[in-house]
């Protein structure tokens, strides 16, 4: 299985299976969500490729968001959580502060203050390093629209733990 199946399959069973993002399912369905891969094997090169997803989510609204999937650079999180940074300025450079977003996925994600195995670290680890790039009006619509999102977070974490690590290791 390749890295794009691989994570369309983690998406369709994870995420949208377990309810983890309640706004995936509707676009997943539509065939809104596209899925690329990202073949940089080097930051720069990663760069270039998330300034042409920016813009070409800006030239095609029939994309409603990207996974932006980079297997072959940033394997190790702490240099992924760096290169957000990266990631933010180029947001910033291109003028697209508030139009998009960029959320973060990876396979050895680790919140803050968490431990490596800490159940809540598996609501963002996913097959490969990735960047979600997401509209942002799209994503106020959807807040708008769902009842106490500032739940979601508390409800992943409920549902993971039903799983159990084991279970959740296995899903990935």
């Amino acid at each position: 299985m390749n890295a794009v199946e691989s994570v369309r399959q983690w998406v369709e069973t994870v995420v949208v299976g377990l309810n983890l993002c309640p706004f995936a399912k509707h676009e997943l369905l539509n065939n809104r969500v596209r899925f690329c891969l990202s073949e940089a094997i080097s930051q720069p090169q990663l760069l270039s490729d998330l300034r042409t997803e920016l813009e070409l989510l800006n030239k095609k609204e029939s994309i409603e968001t990207t996974l932006l999937i980079h297997p072959l650079v940033l394997e190790d999180f702490y240099e992924y959580n760096q290169f957000l940074n990266d990631a933010e300025f180029l947001v910033l450079e291109l003028k697209l502060e508030g139009i998009y977003q960029i959320a973060s996925f990876h396979p050895h994600y680790q919140f803050a203050g968490s431990e490596p195995d800490d159940i809540e670290n598996y609501s963002n680890r996913s097959p490969y390093p990735m960047l979600h790039l997401i509209r942002e009006k799209s994503l106020e619509q959807a807040i708008k629209n769902y009842p106490d999102t500032e739940k979601i977070p508390q409800q992943n974490i409920k549902t993971l733990s039903s799983i159990g690590l084991k279970g959740i290791k296995n899903l990935l």
